[in-house]
């Protein structure tokens, strides 16, 4: 059996790893089974920061949670009865512990019509990705001992995305793992395994079951990655995002030939979304990256001398964000956020023009208020022309709009 007490040896880990060995102790006391899971072992196994310790017990999670809890210090756990689990508010590593456990589904229904307790192979078996369904010992004689039952350490070295069981049924029990694939892709520059991404298209239509607080969180975090491009693509491929997100959904083929642009209004705005993410790790930033165009198709004419044009969509747009607010259910801070990007985000280049007016800039800045650099930045990441010239000038452009905006304040 693989042994791997000695990645935890590292400076870094050294709060996870008296978190873990106190947690050993108080199983061992009890004569109870306890293992470090999930995303800590698979992190370990990668080097990375460890944000999170998610401790799994074979027997009664709650309790046991509550002498961890008093054992660093925490006066208070929160407690969820139904799936025997805890969380523990410990700064600055959140810890959850959680009863080994079985769940079994209805057809139309993401609530387990049945929790039972299992044993260690039985809850790593309904894990989302083998990566992911690994444990590791943390009682003080076994400290470290690594349980693979279904090839996550191989799947690791291979980059690749698999489901512990039949992904089909992973998925069904489950339908927001099929988003959550696409996450793990984006973050971790992984593949997806053929059947897996196969299950992902068939089981896409189930998502529908998932409420829509699960899903915005999801998707999110797929833009809270380096590459966000990477996960949207994914969710395209997969029928996901036709469900979830139509409105961009509708771009993806559409072209919109000019000299400022890609002809596919999908690959311009996934383009826009990464050189954003390229210069603000600002997940705001990102989403309004990714809806700044979101009129395009609506508004799309063509015109025998220009092409295609897009007339009012920056308003059009704004309008439209309502929509995707209530959907999404988005809190009216990051509504107005987005809808005022949207809105503005073709006024800045407007001002390189010699004959605008100091008032003209002073609008501009009055009506973006605290928002102006993101929304310089913005206009920055819609540059998506690979005509290295055009690049220059309209870079030359935006010092001109700054100049201009220096003056006046």
């Amino acid at each position: 059996m693989t042994n791997v007490r000695e990645l935890l040896s590292k400076s870094k880990y050294d709060q996870v790893e008296a978190i873990l060995k106190t947690a050993g102790r108080i199983g061992d006391s009890a004569g109870m089974e306890v293992y470090a899971v999930g995303g800590l072992v698979r992190d370990l196994l990668m080097s990375k920061i460890l944000n999170d310790i998610d401790i799994m017990t074979v027997g009664e999670g709650i309790p046991f949670a509550k002498q961890l809890a008093g054992k660093l210090g925490v006066k208070k756990i929160v407690p969820f009865e139904k799936f025997g689990t805890a969380l523990i508010p410990h700064k600055p590593v959140q810890i959850e512990v959680a009863s080994a456990r079985r769940e079994t589904y209805e057809g139309n229904s993401r609530k387990p019509a049945e929790v039972t307790y299992t044993d260690l192979n039985g809850d790593l078996a309904r894990r989302d990705f083998t990566i992911n369904a690994m444990a590791m010992d943390i009682r003080p004689k076994q400290f470290g001992d690594l349980y693979d039952p279904f090839g996550g350490i191989s799947d690791l070295k291979n980059s690749l995305i698999r489901t512990p069981l039949d992904p089909d049924e992973t998925f069904s029990d489950d339908p927001l793992r099929i988003m959550r694939a696409a996450y793990f892709v984006s973050k971790l520059d992984f593949i997806i395994e053929k059947d897996c991404r196969q299950s992902m298209k068939k089981q896409a239509s189930r998502l529908k079951i998932v409420s829509w607080e699960r899903i915005r969180d999801e998707f999110l975090k797929i833009l809270s990655t380096k590459k966000p491009s990477v996960g949207l693509t994914i969710l395209q491929e997969t029928g996901v995002l036709e469900i979830v997100f139509p409105e961009i959904h509708v771009m993806y083929g559409m072209e919109q030939t000019s000299e400022w642009h890609h002809k596919d209004i999908f690959a311009h705005t996934l383009q826009v979304v990464d050189n954003t993410a390229q210069l603000s790790d600002k997940m705001e930033l990102r989403f309004a990256a990714l809806v700044h165009d979101i009129a395009k198709p609506d508004t799309r004419r063509i015109n025998d001398e220009k092409g295609y044009t897009f007339h009012g969509h920056d308003a059009v747009g704004e309008q439209m964000l309502n929509k995707v607010a209530r959907r999404l259910k988005l809190s009216n801070k990051l509504t107005d956020y987005l809808k005022k990007l949207t809105l503005l985000h073709l006024r800045p280049i407007a001002l390189v023009k010699s004959e605008v007016t100091d008032s003209a800039v002073r609008r501009l800045m009055i009506a973006a208020e605290d928002d102006l650099d993101d929304l310089l930045t913005l206009c920055r990441a819609d540059i998506t022309t690979k005509n290295p010239n055009r690049v220059k000038r309209y870079m030359k452009n935006f010092e001109i709009v700054e100049e201009k905006m220096a003056d006046v304040v």
